[in-house]
C-alpha cells in the first residue's frame, strides 16, 4: 500500500471538505431537530457526498465531456446554490423541516452537496484519479475517500454536544454566522469560476 499517496490524498480531501468548518452550518440547518433526526441527516449527507465523489472519481471527466460542461461551470453553479442557502440563513427564512422528508432535503442539499461533495472535492478527486497508475492506486484513493467521509460523519455525529451547550438562542446566533460564512464561500466560488472562464477563453486566442 502506497502510504504516501494515501496520506497526500487524505489530507488534501480532508482540508477541502473541512469537517470542523461544517459544524456551524450543519447545526444552523439541523440544530432545532431532535437528536435522532439530526444524526440521520448527518448520515444521509455523508452517504450522498460519498456517492457523488465516487461517481465523479469513476466517470467524472466522461460525464462532463458528454454534457459539454466545464469544471468552472460546475464551480459557479455550486456557488450560486450556496448563495441562496446563505441568504436564507441570514434572513432567518429557512424552511422548517417537515415530517415528510424535510430532514432529508436539508441533508441532501446543501449539506451533502455542494458543501461536502462540492466542486473543490470533486476536482481534487478527479485530479488524483488522473494521476493514479493501476488498480492499487485506485484502491488507495477509494480508501482515502471512505476515510475522509468517516471522519466527517464522526464530527457531525457528535455535534449534538454543541447543541446542548448553545441552546436555542446560541443556535440562532450561529445560524447568522454560518450564513455569513456561506455567503463568503459562495462569492469566492463564483469569483474563481469567473476567473477560470476568463483564463480558458484567453488561452483559446
Amino acid at each position: 500500500m502506497d502510504l504516501k499517496l494515501f496520506g497526500e490524498f487524505f489530507v488534501t480531501l480532508l482540508v477541502i471538505v473541512d469537517p470542523p468548518g461544517m459544524v456551524p452550518v450543519f447545526l444552523a440547518l439541523t440544530g432545532t431537530l431532535p437528536a435522532k433526526e439530526r444524526t440521520r441527516a448527518g448520515t444521509q449527507a455523508v452517504l450522498l457526498a460519498l456517492g457523488v465523489i465516487v461517481i465523479f472519481a469513476v466517470a467524472g471527466q466522461t460525464l462532463l465531456d458528454y454534457l459539454h460542461v466545464q469544471l468552472p461551470a460546475l464551480q459557479g453553479a455550486g456557488g450560486l446554490l450556496l448563495l441562496l442557502v446563505a441568504l436564507q440563513l441570514l434572513t432567518g427564512k429557512t424552511d422548517e423541516p417537515s415530517e415528510q422528508g424535510g430532514t432529508t432535503n436539508v441533508a441532501l442539499v446543501p449539506i451533502g452537496t455542494p458543501l461536502l461533495a462540492g466542486p473543490g472535492a470533486i476536482v481534487a478527486t478527479m485530479l488524483f484519479v488522473q494521476r493514479a497508475d493501476g488498480f492499487s492506486d485506485y484502491s488507495i484513493i477509494g480508501l482515502g475517500i471512505i476515510a475522509v467521509m468517516a471522519s466527517v460523519w464522526l464530527v457531525l455525529r457528535f455535534s449534538g454536544v454543541i447543541v446542548k451547550l448553545l441552546r436555542p438562542a446560541g443556535i440562532e446566533v450561529l445560524t447568522r454566522i454560518a450564513g455569513l460564512l456561506l455567503a463568503a464561500i459562495a462569492v469566492q466560488l463564483i469569483a474563481d469560476a469567473a476567473f477560470a472562464f476568463v483564463e480558458l477563453y484567453a488561452a483559446s486566442f
